[in-house]
């Protein structure tokens, strides 16, 4: 008959997975209370008892890694899942749910100067040029507006081409002096193969007081960006407040 494993079933019906090194332990108790138990008999007993606490710390240290893996691997899921919750897929920057959040947490406590800027005649160019080329001209935008809004800022993309920028704590010279610059880039520096045509923004601008809800920062910026695309693009306009 062959020797019990660890792995069988013990009488109450589940599996004891550790059998063999309980009747060790138990072996080494009755060993330990024979008191003229001959010395080669203790020390079997000794060795026995030594192999399987050695096969449990192997198990544990194992174990270990194991929960250890996998809960640096669920706390990476965790902040995966968090970036893609608040963040555009195609260029990085925050989506716009991400940008009301923290655009109403900046103006509970700052002045903020709010841009928005939209991609003129952008359907025409995917028209001409294909989605991929358009993809391609929305990533050349963002990449304009990190080199001059650096860590002054925050960038959204709130719609297909329309793109935010908050500037918490400036006034609005220093507002329209970036949002300038940042019209700058664009016209006069990015180039996207295959478009021939030049690729241009328009801009509007809203200067807001602490306190300021999202709505009426966003709402005052539009109205102005709507008058940029109105008065012939590739301009920066400021809201009437």
């Amino acid at each position: 008959m062959r020797s019990p494993s660890s792995r069988d079933v013990s009488s109450g019906g589940a599996p004891d997975l550790f059998q063999n090194e309980s009747a060790a332990l138990a072996k080494a108790r009755a060993m330990h209370s024979i008191i003229d138990a001959d010395a080669a008999e203790y020390r079997q007993s000794l060795g026995e008892l030594i192999e399987h606490f050695e096969r449990l710390m192997r198990e544990t240290r194992r174990l270990i890694g194991r929960s250890d893996r996998a809960e640096r691997e669920m706390q990476a899921l965790a902040q995966q899942l968090a970036y893609r919750a608040s963040h555009d897929a195609l260029t990085g920057v925050l989506n716009r749910s991400a940008v009301i959040e923290r655009t109403t947490k900046v103006l509970r406590t700052s002045s903020a100067v709010m841009i928005i800027l939209d991609i003129d005649e952008f359907k025409r160019i995917n028209d001409d040029y294909g989605h991929p080329t358009g993809d391609a001209v929305i990533s050349g935008v963002v990449d304009c507006l990190r080199a001059i809004v650096g860590d002054q800022g925050f960038i959204g993309r709130v719609g297909g081409e329309e793109f935010t920028v908050l500037l918490p704590g400036h006034d609005p010279a220093s507002g329209a002096m970036l949002a300038e610059r940042m019209r700058e880039a664009i016209s006069d520096s990015l180039v996207v193969a295959p478009v021939e045509r030049r690729i241009t923004a328009s801009f509007g601008v809203s200067i807001n007081e602490v306190g300021t809800g999202f709505d009426t920062a966003y709402g005052l910026a539009d109205a102005a960006l709507y008058r940029a695309k109105r008065s012939g693009r590739n301009r920066v306009e400021f809201a009437d407040r």
